[in-house]
Parts: C-alpha cells; sequence; structure tokens
C-alpha cells in the first residue's frame, strides 16, 4: 500500500530490552488504564501514554488530553530513542506531541480503525512493536480488501501520505514469541502528532 512502510527489526534485541525497561520504568508514573468506548464497551487492551498529550477514551468520547485519566498527572516523557525513530523513519522533524502506549495480554486484540483524532493527517503515525508477535491487518481507507502481516518484536511500521488514514487493527498476538515483557504478552508505541506544527 503506498505510503505504508515496514521496518523489520528495527531496534535490535538490546534495543528493544532498554526502551522496554525504560518505558516499563516511565509508566510507573501513569499506570495502565482500562479505557472503555463511548458507548460503554470495554477495550480489550490496557493503555497509557507517553508526551505531552495522550490519546482517551471513555464514554465522553475519543481525545487528546494533557493529563492522566485516573491520576490527573501529567504524561511522562517520550524516550529519545522514540524521538529518533520518528525522525529518522517517519521522516519528520516536527517531533510527535502523543505516543499511545498499549499492552496486549491474554487474548487481546484491537479492531480496524482509522487514527483520526489528530488536527493534521499530514504528519505520520509511527508504531514500535514490542514482546509477543501479532497479527496485523491493514486495509485502504475507503474500504477494501485487506492485507496481513506479521509484526515482531522491534518492528517498526509508518503510515503516511495515502496509508495515513488506512484502517488497521491486531486480529490476534501470538502469546509465548517472546519473554521480554514481564508476564508475556506485547507492548505497542504509537507516536503521532495530534495538534498542527
Amino acid at each position: 500500500m503506498d505510503g505504508f512502510r515496514f521496518f523489520p527489526q528495527a531496534l535490535d534485541p538490546d534495543a528493544q530490552a532498554a526502551l522496554t525497561a525504560e518505558v516499563l520504568t516511565l509508566v510507573e508514573a501513569a499506570p495502565f488504564f482500562n479505557p472503555v468506548t463511548p458507548g460503554g464497551k470495554p477495550f480489550s487492551v490496557r493503555m497509557t501514554n507517553l508526551g505531552p498529550l495522550g490519546w482517551v477514551s471513555d464514554r465522553s468520547g475519543y481525545r487528546y488530553q494533557p493529563t492522566h485519566p485516573v491520576t490527573g498527572r501529567p504524561w511522562p516523557a517520550i524516550p529519545a530513542v522514540l524521538l529518533s525513530l520518528w525522525r529518522e523513519l517517519g521522516g519528520c522533524e516536527t517531533p510527535p506531541d502523543a505516543c499511545l502506549v498499549n499492552l496486549y495480554r491474554d487474548g487481546a486484540k484491537m479492531g480496524l480503525h482509522q487514527d483520526r483524532d489528530e488536527a493534521d493527517f499530514a504528519f505520520p503515525v509511527v508504531s514500535v512493536s514490542l514482546g509477543d508477535p501479532a497479527v496485523f491487518r491493514i486495509g485502504p481507507a475507503g474500504g477494501g480488501p485487506t492485507t496481513s502481516l506479521r509484526l515482531n518484536s522491534g518492528d517498526v511500521c509508518v503510515l503516511s501520505g495515502p496509508a495515513r488514514l488506512a484502517r488497521h487493527g491486531v486480529d490476534r498476538v501470538l502469546a509465548g514469541g517472546s519473554r521480554l515483557i514481564p508476564g508475556g504478552g506485547r507492548l505497542n508505541l504509537t507516536l503521532r502528532r495530534a495538534r498542527t506544527a
């Protein structure tokens, strides 16, 4: 798909371990929470955020906000290695202002959706996989056939240009494929620019 770029093993095992440790330390100050859709349906993933803004979902809707919905405190800073990936692989000098951190455990998945809550779709979406492999599915923004792709720990995907509003999701996580995440599972780190430049 034009605008979708896949970088397998963009992070080597040592870099994966270092980033995982850093993220898990940071989220101690912004613990994972259990979001619900505006209709009240619970997500199967748990989530938190890093950066000036964080994406949240509850009965009031989908939005970005500067504070954790449970603690009321600002989100921790985005790690430098993620900012580098944004510049180098995302090809964008304007930094991201949000990093959604999704934790997949116990059969969690993510239905097909579009990232549409940002002010300017000219900025890319950069997604980093850590931990257990996942079956990722992507298709055109306007509908039509989808393609499945296995995402392994250390892989990075970029959605930009025509693929910026592609429908995408995670059909399933292949449990036990990695020992990186304590207790098992998968972390997905999604970098976005929510505000205009």
